[in-house]
């Protein structure tokens, strides 16, 4: 084992035993307790068969979680354990990633929009993978760190998304221009990067982006450049319900890569996938705290009755090229762990609206609900992507806790990964059981 995640990090889920079979006895705890603190339960067992599958669909390319997508201490552990990189937005994310022992070489930092005291801690801790796609971001980086190894951030193809790119990445006319100036200020171009995101989910979007990644490394090369390195981003999907399977998209970016970036060439490629590591693996559990039932006949009303989770889900206010807020409308319906008899009334179409008090404080609305009660419970899966937010972005309420499980199953297919062979017969039947001890059906890694 690599020293990052052991068995005090997380609570050891025995066979026939799932997480929701967890998250029900810990409602009962809370209940008894009269505590009604939301909080997450995190199959990390989901995020070890995720990796595995993404290690065994796209073979070539190396991940760097962003940590920004779910800065958890138990996913950033358990990544770091597998040998994941680590994509960096800030000099408080690098401090959280170095604090638990990830060298400086893992750490890819990748805002595009760096803050000088950040480039400069970045610096002083070895930290020198980092991107630019202007000027002004290049000149910040040559005056405050020389050492820096840089990736050009092009614009990547999202014509045939209904999300279009909003946001970072250079024109591949102004490529040139851009890779003769770093020339002039003598920093060291070492290759491009490019992000899709996850609304820009067609496989041909990504094919189309790697094609123009290529032009982009033949104009480095002719400069001088020793271009080695292409980051092709995120935009994997974390659910089996999107337009495009993960394999689909994997197997557009084999054939891109194959075709413009042979295996050989001397490139090597690396990715940001966040949302799918983490997506499915979080489930969250929120409790009404008011409620406030609104007339059909009042101006702008249909009917519904807002109701309000504590604390409601977390997204926090960043910039739209992160595409950080879980929209309202990807929000699945939660699902009711009461305390009482299920009520027999109709449902209501309900709002859910955080303790804030604040317009912008809007988890959903249109959900079909039954007549609710201070004190119920709300459970929402696919909860493990940008839900993780620091306290002061949550108005002053406290951070839900996070309870950490994995299968013991999980937990050796990590030793066998890392090359440490099953100590008995069972040991080596079991590795190609389920690692997730989810709810769901969740594949082996045989």
């Amino acid at each position: 084992m690599n020293g990052y995640l052991n068995e005090s990090n997380f609570t050891m889920v025995e066979e026939g035993f799932t997480t929701r079979d967890l998250l029900e006895n810990l409602l009962v705890e809370l209940c008894q307790e009269s505590d009604q603190q939301a909080f997450f339960v995190a199959d990390l067992g989901d995020v070890v068969k995720k990796h595995l599958r993404f290690l065994k669909a796209l073979p070539r390319v190396k991940p760097y979680f962003p940590v920004k997508c779910n800065s958890s201490e138990g996913v950033i552990r358990l990544l770091a354990e597998l040998g994941a990189g680590f994509a960096c937005n800030n000099k408080a994310e690098i401090a959280r990633v170095q604090s638990i022992g990830v060298p400086a070489g893992k750490i890819f930092y990748s805002s595009p929009c760096k803050q000088v005291a950040h480039i400069k801690y970045a610096a002083s801790r070895g930290v020198r993978l980092m991107t630019f796609d202007n000027e002004v971001e290049l000149s910040k980086v040559a005056r405050s760190h020389p050492r820096a190894r840089m990736l050009l951030g092009i614009a990547a193809d999202s014509s045939l998304s209904a999300h279009p790119s909003m946001t970072f990445g250079t024109a591949l006319k102004s490529c040139r221009h851009l890779l003769e100036t770093a020339k002039e200020q003598a920093v060291e171009v070492v290759g491009i990067s490019f992000h899709l995101g996850s609304r820009s989910l067609e496989p041909q979007a990504f094919a189309q982006s790697v094609a123009a990644a290529q032009l982009a490394f033949e104009m480095g090369t002719e400069l001088g450049y020793r271009m080695h390195l292409l980051d092709i981003g995120g935009g994997f999907p974390g659910t089996e319900d999107t337009r495009a399977r993960f394999e689909e998209i994997a197997a557009a970016v084999n054939s891109a890569l194959d075709l413009y970036f042979p295996d050989g060439c001397g490139v090597e490629i690396v990715a940001t996938p966040g949302r799918y590591y983490v997506t499915s693996a979080f489930t969250f559990a929120a409790s009404i705290t008011a409620m406030e039932e609104v007339p059909v006949e009042q101006p702008g009303s249909d009917g519904r009755m807002p109701v309000c989770p504590s604390p409601p889900e977390p997204s926090p206010c960043s910039s739209p090229e992160e595409e950080s807020l879980l929209h309202p409308h990807a929000l699945r319906p939660p699902r009711l762990s009461l305390q009482r008899p299920c009520p027999a009334h109709p449902s209501h179409s309900s709002s859910l609206r955080g303790p804030l008090g604040r317009a912008e404080d809007r988890v959903a609305d249109g959900l079909e609900l039954p007549e609710l009660q201070v004190g119920d419970w709300l459970i929402f899966e696919d909860m493990g992507a940008y839900t993780i937010a620091p306290s002061s972005r949550l108005g002053g309420c406290p951070q839900p806790q996070v309870t950490y499980a994995m299968s013991r199953v999980a937990w050796k297919a990590i030793q066998l990964f890392q090359g440490k062979p099953p100590q008995t017969e069972d040991d080596r039947e079991s590795v190609c059981a389920p690692l997730s001890c989810g709810w769901g059906a969740a594949g082996g890694p045989c």
